[in-house]
C-alpha cells in the first residue's frame, strides 16, 4: 500500500518519519511519502491514483480544496470544513478530519480533562478545529483573537452549533479575565507579539501548534513564569495516530492491535 502527505511546502513535514514508525510497529510494509502539491495539483493527484493507494495526508489549503473531490465526508470534517484524511475506499474517497483528536488527546495528555473558557489565537482551519475539541472538553465560552474578524464568521457558526460562545476581536484587544486555555494557532515564526499578564501565564494552560522552532516565543513566555505548555508536537503525533487508525481499521476511533507499542514508536520518531 501507498500513503503521502500533500501540501506546500511539505519538505519540512514529520509525517512520513510517524507514519514509517507506525507501520514498522504493525508489521505492515507499507510506503509513506511526501509530495509537493498545491490546490491546482490535488484533483489530477487524486484522480490518477492506482488501487495500490490507500489514503493520504493533507496540510492547508487543501484540507478545505479536497472536501468537493470526496464521496463521503465524516462530521467532524463538515463540521470544521476541513479535511486532513482521506481514505481510498473500495473505489470511494472518505474524508476526515483528526485534528480534532489530536487536540483533545493532547489536552488530556496533559491533566487538562475540562475548559470552561479559552482563547485562541489566530482563525484558521486548526482555530476551527480547537473550537471543536474545546466543545468537547466543556468549553462554554471561547474568545477568538484573529487580524481581521471580518474572515472568521464561520468560527462563530461552529460554536453555534455546539452551544459555545464564540466572541471574535482582534489581536491587539483585550480578552475576557483570566482563561483556562490559551490555544496559539500562529505560525512559530509569526512576527506578531503577545503578551500576557503573569497571572494568566500562570494559571492558564497554553496550548502552542507550533512546534517549530521549539520552544516558541509563548511558551518561553509561559514557561519563564512556570506555566504549563502543551507543545504542538504532542498534537501532530496523535492526530497522525488517528489517521493511521483510518487507513489500517479504516476509521479515526478503531484502536489500533497493541496501540500503546505504535504510539511509543511514532513518539520516538520525532524524539520523544
Amino acid at each position: 500500500m501507498r500513503l503521502a502527505v500533500l501540501g506546500s511546502p511539505i519538505a519540512h513535514s514529520k509525517s512520513p518519519a510517524l507514519h514509517a514508525a507506525a507501520y514498522h510497529a504493525l508489521g505492515l510494509d507499507w510506503q509513506y511519502e511526501a509530495i509537493e502539491a498545491n490546490g491546482d495539483d490535488l484533483e489530477p493527484f487524486i484522480e490518477s491514483r492506482g488501487d495500490d493507494w490507500r489514503g493520504l495526508s493533507l496540510t492547508m489549503p487543501l484540507k478545505r480544496d479536497v472536501l468537493p473531490l470526496l464521496d463521503e465526508i465524516d462530521p467532524v470534517a463538515q463540521l470544521t470544513g476541513g479535511a486532513n484524511t482521506v481514505l481510498f475506499d473500495a473505489g470511494r474517497r472518505r474524508g476526515f478530519n483528526t485534528d480534532v483528536f489530536g487536540i483533545v488527546e493532547a489536552f488530556r495528555a496533559a491533566g487538562v480533562e475540562r475548559v470552561a473558557t479559552a482563547q485562541i489565537l489566530g482563525g484558521g482551519a486548526t482555530a476551527a478545529s480547537a473550537i471543536v475539541a474545546l466543545a468537547s472538553l466543556g468549553a462554554l465560552g471561547v474568545l477568538v483573537s484573529v487580524r481581521d474578524p471580518r474572515k472568521v464568521s464561520s468560527l462563530v457558526e461552529i460554536g453555534e452549533l455546539l452551544g459555545v460562545d464564540v466572541v471574535v476581536r482582534r489581536l491587539d484587544e483585550g480578552s475576557f479575565g483570566i482563561p483556562d486555555t490559551v490555544v496559539s494557532t500562529l505560525p512559530g515564526h509569526s512576527e506578531y507579539q503577545f503578551e500576557r499578564a503573569s497571572e494568566v501565564r500562570e494559571s492558564a494552560v497554553l496550548f502552542d501548534v507550533a512546534y517549530d522552532p521549539w520552544p516558541s516565543a509563548l511558551a518561553q513566555q509561559w514557561s519563564a513564569v512556570g506555566g504549563t505548555v502543551v507543545s504542538g508536537i504532542e498534537m501532530l503525533v496523535l492526530q497522525a495516530l488517528a489517521q493511521v487508525r483510518v487507513f489500517v481499521n479504516g476509521h479515526p476511533d478503531a484502536v489500533l492491535d497493541d496501540e500503546p507499542a505504535v504510539l511509543a514508536a511514532m513518539r520516538a520518531a520525532v524524539g520523544l
